[in-house]
């Protein structure tokens, strides 16, 4: 999907594309970041070539993943709001919606689960990037890490909204554990970051 379109799509009175789609795309807007600043480092720093190439290898896979969870986030929505169209005029058929809706939601977390995954591992790079990159490029690597930070805190907004509505007690309390230590690790990074961009840019 053309950017101009998807903006078109996303500032449109339908519920889809919607902030869990933006998730993805800024998760795939910081791989794309994290893929120029390995190229210009391994261009620049012969000693760590063989890193940076594999960081912009890795970088460009993900890049590839999110951008099809952009689809893939408004695709699981609409299964939501299809789920709840289903006929409930007897007992059985009233199950059966129950069953589908309640099975929609669960499914409606694994693509902002996928995006908080991934980008968590763009911070990783980022925070790479800066402390070992190409120094004319380090605002760049900072600018991935904020996108890549949006990215984790949009997956997080949808799991827990979607997860507000999962009946399964024991599947919500693994995905807040899961969401626990998401958060922390953003966290410990995005310190860490911020530390290392102030050191060099002051800000």
């Amino acid at each position: 999907m053309e950017i101009k379109r998807f903006l078109e799509e996303l500032s449109s009175s339908n519920p889809t594309p919607g902030g869990g789609s933006a998730s993805a795309l800024a998760g795939a807007v910081s791989a794309s970041l994290v893929a120029m600043v390995a190229g210009l480092s391994s261009k620049k720093n012969e000693a760590g070539r063989k890193e940076m190439e594999e960081i912009k290898k890795k970088a460009m896979a993900i890049q590839k993943r999110l951008f099809r969870a952009i689809a893939e986030d408004s695709n699981s929505f609409n299964a939501v709001m299809k789920a709840f169209r289903l006929p409930r005029n007897s007992e059985r058929e009233r199950q059966r919606r129950s069953k589908g809706i309640q099975n929609a939601y669960r499914k409606a977390t694994l693509t902002p689960q996928l995006v908080c995954q991934h980008s968590l591992q763009l911070l990783e790079y980022s925070k790479t990037l800066i402390t070992k990159g190409n120094p004319n490029a380090i605002s760049d690597a900072g600018v991935a890490a904020v996108f890549a930070e949006a990215a984790v805190a949009g997956g997080l907004l949808n799991i827990e909204i979607n997860l507000a509505a999962v009946a399964d007690k024991a599947f919500g309390v693994k995905m807040k554990h899961l969401m626990r230590n998401w958060m922390k690790q953003r966290n410990r990074l995005m310190k860490t970051i911020r530390m290392k961009l102030n050191g060099v840019l002051g800000v």
